[in-house]
């Protein structure tokens, strides 16, 4: 299952031709969320940014270079149950004309942001940022071969920032907070999506939901990392499918290790640790089922992975009828 399924597909739909490393290494407000395996506070831990409410991607021995901090059972806890009062309070304030989105089209404001106008210096160009529009939506709509999601994805705006003093971006710092305070677009609805250079060793990193919005909302990604980049494995776009996942309040799949509770999802394998090239049949757990290689919220190669599965678009749906719908 090393091979994305539909990979010419999604190309011939207009995504950048990159070069194919081959192997080489509906939920309702008020209920719980659905094909959730949390009961109790879960064991276990997971590489996490500094911020409790931001997750990352690291590249293949990246994790020497830089390790975001770990998201702890604590962390989990708080965050489910800050879940389940979030569902409580939407239910609390429904009325008869309104009710729970089952499909969704989310605005997308991208801001590039350069240290000068060359390519080097991050002036990736417009086609990149539309095939990874066109990624995302093949992606969540179940194209490349996985479960069908609610979301879809809407270019609405592509802002071009030159300023070398927040290039590259750096995870946690106090350049990224201002960059984003000052450049931050729309309501809880819109992603707003950075790309730059970034801090050694990630590929990029997201901001979970959460029930006041803040002025840091949104996914950085590697600016290389895009289709038609030079990222080499990392290159076909799913950096921004992966963060965009964190986003809409998915774990990594390896979340919890081989604990029964997780990632929060039922139907993905329960993983030992981060999978990352395309190990084909790991199997790091007693628990049955080989690890989720294939799933965007591993560490794999972008060639590898390909799927949500129908817990993981159930557990974003209900999420973003919780904190994100309007």
């Amino acid at each position: 299952m090393g091979l994305r399924p539909n990979l010419l597909t999604r190309r011939a739909a207009g995504v950048a031709s990159t070069t194919l490393a081959l192997l080489l290494s509906t939920a309702a407000v008020g209920v719980a969320p659905a094909a959730s395996a949390f009961s109790a506070a879960p064991g276990g831990t997971c590489v996490e940014p500094a911020d409790a409410h931001a997750d990352a991607r690291v590249k293949a021995g990246g994790a020497a270079k830089h390790e975001p901090n770990e998201l702890t059972a604590a962390q989990i806890k708080e965050r489910e149950a800050d879940l389940a009062a979030a569902l409580r309070e939407r239910a609390s304030r429904r009325t008869g004309a309104v009710v729970p989105l089952a499909t969704v089209t989310i605005p997308v404001v991208v801001h590039v942001i350069q240290e000068n106008n060359t390519r080097a210096g991050g002036n990736i160009p417009d086609s990149m940022i539309q095939s990874q529009i066109t990624v995302l939506n093949q992606a969540y709509s179940g194209a490349t071969g996985g479960a069908v999601t609610a979301f879809a994805f809407q270019l609405s705006k592509i802002n071009r920032v030159v300023n070398p003093s927040w290039y590259p971006i750096l995870e946690g710092s106090s350049a990224e907070r201002s960059m984003k305070s000052s450049l931050r677009e729309g309501g809880k609805n819109t992603l707003n999506l950075y790309l730059g250079d970034v801090t050694p060793g990630l590929l990029g990193w997201a901001t979970f939901p959460q029930q006041r919005l803040s002025s840091t909302d949104g996914v950085v990604v590697l600016n290389e990392s895009l289709p038609g980049g030079t990222e080499p494995n990392y290159n076909q776009g799913d950096t921004g499918t992966h963060e965009v996942g964190h986003w809409l309040n998915l774990y990594h799949t390896f979340q919890g290790g081989c604990s029964a509770s997780g990632d929060g999802v039922a139907d993905t394998p329960a993983e030992a640790s981060p999978a990352y090239q395309c190990p084909t049949g790991r199997n790091t757990c007693s628990a049955a089922g080989l690890d989720p290689i294939t799933n965007f919220m591993d560490y794999t190669y972008d060639s590898c992975m390909y799927q949500f599965t129908p817990g993981q678009a159930s557990r974003m749906l209900t999420a973003w009828n919780a904190y994100r719908a309007a």
